[in-house]
């Protein structure tokens, strides 16, 4: 594997923690505890292997280029922007929803994964979305 395979990767736990965000949203309505428990900690292991290798991508590629013309660049650029911004704010509200589940603060818990859950899994499809626009419908071509 080499650092033009990571956007793959990075993509692929995007989507993982998009799966298991779903699962514990489901569990916890049902009132399975344990199991949303699981499911939620699937969700940060993949979101922080997200992390890991987005981080190395990063280091060794610089920023991704858009190949797309036309009205679809704005488009991409906004939900770029959004993204990163959620995701900025995701980096703060998850280890503190974390910890109050931790701590057993569950009424505190549940307040802030009000916000955090609904962002969360938008900076997961958000992010999906534009891996598939960057890398598979406007990729970048060689002049």
């Amino acid at each position: 594997m080499n650092v033009q395979d990571l956007p793959h990767l990075i993509a692929a736990f995007n989507a993982l923690s998009v799966v298991f965000l779903t699962a514990g949203y489901v569990f916890i309505r049902l009132g399975e505890r344990e199991r949303h428990r699981m499911a939620m900690v699937g969700a940060l292991l993949a979101s922080a292997a997200f992390l890991a290798v987005y981080l190395v991508y990063k280091a060794h590629s610089g920023f991704a280029k858009f190949g797309g013309e036309g009205i679809i660049r704005p488009i991409y650029f906004t939900i770029l922007i959004i993204h990163v911004i959620g995701a900025v704010a995701i980096t703060f509200m998850v280890p503190v929803m974390v910890f109050r589940a931790l701590k057993t603060h569950f009424d505190r818990h549940r307040k802030i994964a009000r916000l955090t859950w609904p962002l969360w899994m938008f900076v997961g499809v958000s992010g999906v979305v534009v891996y598939v626009m960057a890398v598979h419908l406007y990729p970048t071509t060689a002049t």
